[in-house]
């Protein structure tokens, strides 16, 4: 009989329920429910918005319900950001967005109580502000009385499992983004946790991926007229999923998982921690069987999203296929940015600043909304050669083909740009990775899929990726010059 499972994939802008149905050959996805994932701001401090997402979900689950059933659900998001629950099991506050200024200067303040090397060696996560390590580290010092008050710490996808099952529990791939997971024995870094003084309390019971945790809880089966089905922490980290489902034939290979943010990396069978790996800011997590992750993360589609949203501030109601169009049609190599220096994290005007960032490196500052966008579009192509660069430097191996996954693989225009910047040929897709891993580690689960190489062969069998061939030239290599000099070694 054909099986169904329910997949949730929360992204930092959207989210949406996906129904997979598997026949015994082929996954078959459908979209049952969207929304919108807004953060809010209050007082200066910016939130997730939980309790709308958490009514999304139960509409999703309502909406499976009412289209033929599900046999269980899995549940993945973005890394790093947490809600914090009290011994008598209430969230105390909404979960605190990971751009918010709070962990500002915190890279600095931990760094005093461990040498930034040592943090590495014992993490092997790539330094970045936004890390659980630091938005932790703020409250111990800012608001210490909420760590007092709090009885678990869970990230954004355990924490949607606790509000369904009344389970806690911490999935190790999303666990992995915190920085403090020891990457080898993928258990908690208790040594740094008592060097940061950290309650050790807060942190729940790790899982590995394809547990399943519990049962939807009584009261959700009440409310929904739903039976009790069975929730299974998936790879949970959305980039996990995504990882999943790549249908890759080789055993090295790289990915991009393209959305909002770009983790560019190749999956281990072990973690990659030295020198290099330090100074080059690559991270180690954990992917579906416990396989390291080895990437980085770069800022994505984010400041296309942003530069859009300014767009339509200024009236100018542009398609995403408009923005794509509009690039094409302009000069190409003209200016280069680093898609993540500080400048371009934060939420606001993001061509504004596009032009403060060439006029303050020298360069040309771009006048027409399509030289903006084109300098957006092959500054992430430029950075995806230079993290390529880094991964074989580390790795000492050799690729051959990229695999290019998620929403970015509708941009035809940034999919053909990496393959000429990289000299590599991409295949593209599936769009829906991250949702196809969170399925087809459900059906493993179930015992339907058995095991990843066999899931990985179901999903290449069910969705035809696209091949971009490299065409690289002297005018990319040039360009690439300018960028290394521009960008990287400013």
């Amino acid at each position: 009989m054909e099986k169904k499972v329910l997949a949730f994939d929360y992204g930092a802008s959207s989210g949406r329920a996906m129904l997979g149905s598997f026949d015994g050959t082929k996954i078959n996805l459908k979209e049952i429910h969207r929304f919108d994932n807004d953060p809010v701001s209050v007082n200066g401090t910016l939130y997730w918005d939980i309790l709308r997402l958490f009514y999304e979900m139960k509409q999703g689950i309502l909406k499976a319900k009412n289209g033929g059933g599900f046999d269980s659900i899995g549940i993945d998001t973005w890394g790093v950001d947490f809600g914090l629950i009290s011994a008598e099991g209430t969230l105390l506050e909404n979960p605190v967005h990971y751009r918010d200024k709070r962990t500002s200067g915190m890279i600095k303040e931990v760094c005093k109580e461990m040498d930034a090397k040592e943090l590495y060696s014992i993490s092997g996560n790539q330094f970045m502000e936004i890390n659980t390590i630091f938005q932790l580290y703020s409250l111990l010092k800012k608001r210490s009385h909420l760590l007092q008050q709090t009885d678990r710490f869970l990230l954004m996808p355990d924490l949607f499992g606790y509000l369904l099952t009344g389970k806690h529990c911490a999935e190790r791939s999303i666990a992995s983004t915190t920085q403090l997971l020891d990457p080898y024995t993928k258990q908690w870094n208790w040594h740094l946790i008592d060097t940061l003084q950290l309650p050790r309390r807060i942190f729940a019971p790790l899982v590995d991926s394809g547990t399943i945790t519990g049962n939807l809880s009584e009261i959700i089966c009440e409310e929904l007229g739903v039976d009790p089905k069975p929730v299974v922490a998936v790879a949970s980290h959305d980039t996990a999923s995504a990882v999943a489902a790549t249908p890759a034939e080789q055993e090295d290979f790289i990915f991009i998982s393209c959305g909002t943010w770009s983790l560019f990396g190749t999956e281990l069978k072990a973690p990659v921690i030295g020198e290099s790996s330090h100074k080059c800011n690559l991270t180690n997590e954990v992917g579906y069987g416990g396989t390291t992750r080895f990437l980085k993360n770069i800022i994505g589609l984010w400041m296309i999203q942003e530069t859009r949203r300014q767009f339509r501030r200024e009236g100018k109601d542009y398609s995403y296929a408009d923005m794509e169009q509009l690039a094409k049609q302009s000069k190409p190599f003209a200016c280069f940015v680093d898609p993540d220096a500080p400048e371009f994290v934060p939420q606001g005007n993001i061509p504004r600043r596009i032009r403060e960032f060439c006029k303050k490196t020298g360069q040309y500052q771009p006048q027409t909304d399509g030289e903006v966008v084109r300098c957006i579009y092959e500054s992430l192509a430029m950075k995806y050669r230079y993290a390529y660069g880094q991964i074989r430097e580390c790795t000492g191996k050799n690729y051959s083909r990229i695999h290019m996954m998620g929403g970015g693989t509708k941009d035809n225009f940034l999919c053909q740009l990496t393959a000429d910047a990289t000299g590599c040929d991409v295949v593209a897709g599936p769009i829906e990775a991250t949702a196809l891993g969170n399925v087809a580690v459900q059906l493993i689960a179930l015992g339907e899929i058995d095991g990843i190489e066999q899931a990985r062969k179901v999903i290449k069998n069910s969705f035809n990726p696209v091949v971009y061939f490299a065409q690289p030239s002297d005018e990319w290599m040039k360009g690439y010059e300018a960028f290394l000099k521009i960008v990287v070694s400013k």
